[in-house]
């Protein structure tokens, strides 16, 4: 099982966005079969079975493994990954392109560059996945408390300063066999945590 899938095909995206659907994928996490689903999410075990089929025939849960119990067989299934992320390569021609409104200032042209991320890793995923190799990447995560806009925006030139000086440096337009490699570095007010009933 993956940590993390990306979802590409517009069908199988349809697919996992169904309640019920979505709801079976985080049951799976765990092998399990239909009929302990079906206790479980409070539905029948045939209609279980039907929702399973198809998230099975868009490669969302696989066979884990299968039981004789009497005269039949049990399947037992498990999720592909503990979680998905649906590309917006599934959104074929609304998918949102950066160069459309390059705007560094702008939130949604920050949304439209972390959606081509997620795009071209998880085609970089899916690639490295068939050919059994891995995807050489990197990234930084964190946080910084800016006492003011004005040390945000001083913050924000210095940064872009240290990215152009890097590149710069490492930037060889003319090396034989070399593989051209996409920055992505973003700044952006941290979405507030919801608080513990507990505590508020």
């Amino acid at each position: 099982m993956f940590e993390v899938a990306v979802i590409e095909d517009p069908s199988a995206a349809e697919v996992s966005l169904d309640p019920v659907r979505a709801r079976l994928l985080a049951e799976l996490a765990e092998p399990n079969s239909a009929s302990m689903l079906a206790g479980k999410v409070g539905l029948p075990r045939q209609k279980v079975n039907y929702h399973l089929r198809t998230l099975e025939r868009h490669g969302l849960v696989e066979l884990a493994e299968e039981r004789r119990k009497g005269n039949m067989t049990e399947r037992v299934l498990r999720a592909t990954a503990a979680s998905y992320v649906i590309s917006p390569t599934a959104l074929a021609a609304v998918q949102p392109d950066p160069a459309r409104a390059p705007d560094r200032l702008s939130a949604r042209w920050l949304l439209a560059v972390a959606a081509r991320l997620v795009r071209d890793v998880g085609s970089l995923l899916t690639g490295a996945a068939k050919a059994n190799k891995k995807v050489a990447t990197f990234a930084l995560d964190g946080e910084v408390r800016f006492a003011s806009a004005a040390d945000r925006s001083a913050f924000a030139e210095e940064l872009a300063t240290a990215v152009t000086t890097l590149v710069g440096k490492y930037h060889d337009e003319s090396a034989r066999g070399g593989r051209a490699h996409r920055i992505v570095v973003a700044v952006h007010p941290s979405a507030e945590k919801p608080v513990p009933a507990r505590e508020s």
